[in-house]
């Protein structure tokens, strides 16, 4: 498997950064795998969905962050469960935890996102954990778009568990608007569930038409990232990207 590049600023203002989307099941794994993973995937952002919501969550989150050299950005029980977590390269603009209208009897849903700068580059982020029921997917996946529009900046990237395969509304509703990144440049594995069994692709990482896709997909080759570890850390497979994102 041929390797991403590493992130770095580059002469002419623009950024070249690595982006990893994570259901991390709210910890109830091996923290210590998951910790693992992330740090061999050396991330800028990681999108995060189902961090930890109830007792000491922030706590948790944080020490997640920090055993993964990371710092958190936003989120966690205040969007419903997606989070955002950064590196010290990036400089954070502002922040927005978004819940979604309830459905009563379902789960509460919501959007955490940011702004933040990478030398010359200025980007849009945004994590979600979209419904498991069809109807309510298809008008959060709307609302997902909307929500980005909403960020006022010109390049941005979402991704997160969509509960959805390729083929599936939902998802070719945001791929027609963004790029699928795994479509666009594949790298490293496709499928990102069941670690154990994997056979469908329902987590993602889109951006929006003028970022560069350089490779994406499951870092399952990648050095430092065991199958042990990926089966041990939780109950999806993470997805990683490397983007060029252009000077503002």
């Amino acid at each position: 498997m041929a390797l991403l590049p590493n992130s770095t600023t580059e002469p002419d203002g623009s950024a070249l950064i690595r982006v990893l989307s994570y259901n991390i099941r709210s910890m109830r794994d091996d923290t210590g795998a998951l910790a693992r993973v992330i740090t061999a995937c050396a991330p800028d952002l990681v999108l995060v969905q189902e961090a930890p919501r109830f007792f000491r969550w922030r706590k948790k989150l944080a020490r997640l962050a920090a055993a993964s050299g990371q710092v958190v950005l936003t989120g966690g029980a205040t969007a419903a469960g997606p989070a955002i977590l950064c590196s010290l390269r990036a400089t954070v603009e502002r922040t927005e935890d978004v819940l979604l209208p309830l459905t009563p009897g379902l789960h509460r849903r919501g959007f955490a996102t940011a702004v933040v700068r990478f030398g010359g580059a200025r980007l849009g982020v945004l994590s979600c954990h979209l419904s498991l029921r069809q109807d309510e997917r298809h008008e959060q996946g709307a609302l997902l778009l909307d929500r980005l529009a909403g960020l006022g900046v010109e390049h941005a990237v979402a991704g997160g568990d969509l509960n959805e395969r390729p083929d599936g509304r939902t998802f070719r509703r945001l791929a027609a608007d963004l790029q699928d990144c795994r479509t666009a440049a594949p790298w490293g594995g496709e499928y990102t569930s069941t670690p154990a069994d994997p056979h469908q692709r329902i987590d993602a990482i889109f951006a929006t038409k003028g970022v560069e896709v350089l490779g994406c997909g499951v870092p399952a080759d990648l050095p430092g990232v065991t199958p042990a570890d990926l089966t041990a850390a939780t109950d999806h497979l993470p997805v990683l990207a490397a983007l060029r994102i252009p000077a503002a």
